[in-house]
């Protein structure tokens, strides 16, 4: 069991490439924003108070074609709905012990990438590890707004295309340890990645909106992994799943620096 002070120095570590790909990609988001009239604080506090990728770039958009405010609330609304199920799971992470105030903050800081990490904590989940990883993660995406407003229309075409590729390469340094120690991950990770590919070019399921399919996705592809794959409690700290693989790709590394 962490600390507190080896959780959040674990989340610090863990944090840094997540900032650095935020602060890439949000220099694509800023340039969205600057066309849509925002100046750079504005774009900033928009990125310090929401840290929603693609609920953003739906919102600039929307402002930029001057839509009506139902219209925008419910673009977004839609868009950044996953936020709601990441959230619901996450809580089921906490010691029941666990304040009010802290579930509160972390809520502010759940995105894809703070999801991932969080979930692959072992055991139970203590603040101070998302605590340590929001401190580099949101400085980065509110910074890389401010400067993507500033000086995203100065930098090259492909070069801002180069930038919002970080964002991917994210997500595969999240589920690639995992994967490679269970097999179980790894199948539904190919799973999930054959029913994205479906939902994205199948004639009719491509119709759904973007953040709608992210729900639909979410919840079916968790519902087969715990109906064949139940998570048990491991004694000994951690979860493992049917095939005896303990759940959680972060590793004690303060511990292994300290």
């Amino acid at each position: 069991m962490w600390t507190d002070r080896q959780a959040f120095r674990n989340g610090n570590i863990d944090g840094i490439p997540i900032a650095l790909g935020y602060f890439a990609v949000a220099f694509a988001l800023g340039i969205a924003a600057k066309n849509a009239g925002f100046t750079a604080l504005q774009a900033a506090v928009v990125s310090l108070t929401n840290l929603a990728s693609a609920g953003q770039y739906a919102g600039f958009t929307q402002v930029a074609a001057k839509a009506g405010y139902v219209e925008m609330a419910f673009t977004i609304l839609v868009t950044n709905a996953r936020y709601m199920l990441m959230s619901s799971a996450l809580s089921q992470k906490f010691d029941e012990k666990t304040p009010f105030f802290h579930r509160f903050i972390v809520g502010y800081s759940v995105t894809d990438e703070i999801f991932g990490i969080c979930s692959g904590v072992p055991g139970k989940l203590n603040p101070m590890y998302a605590y340590g990883a929001m401190l580099l993660t949101v400085p980065g995406w509110t910074l890389g707004t401010y400067f993507g407003v500033i000086m995203g229309n100065a930098l090259p075409v492909r070069v801002v295309s180069a930038l919002s590729v970080a964002l991917y390469g994210m997500f595969i340094a999240i589920i690639i340890p995992p994967a490679r120690k269970s097999k179980v991950i790894m199948g539904l990770v190919s799973f999930s990645m054959v029913l994205s590919a479906l939902f994205t070019y199948a004639p009719v399921l491509r119709e759904i909106p973007s953040g709608m399919r992210v729900i639909i996705l979410t919840v079916v592809i968790a519902a087969v992994a715990s109906l064949l794959f139940p998570v048990k409690d491991d004694p000994y700290g951690g979860l493992k799943d049917d095939t005896g693989h303990k759940d959680g790709a972060v590793t004690d590394k303060a511990e292994d620096i300290a």
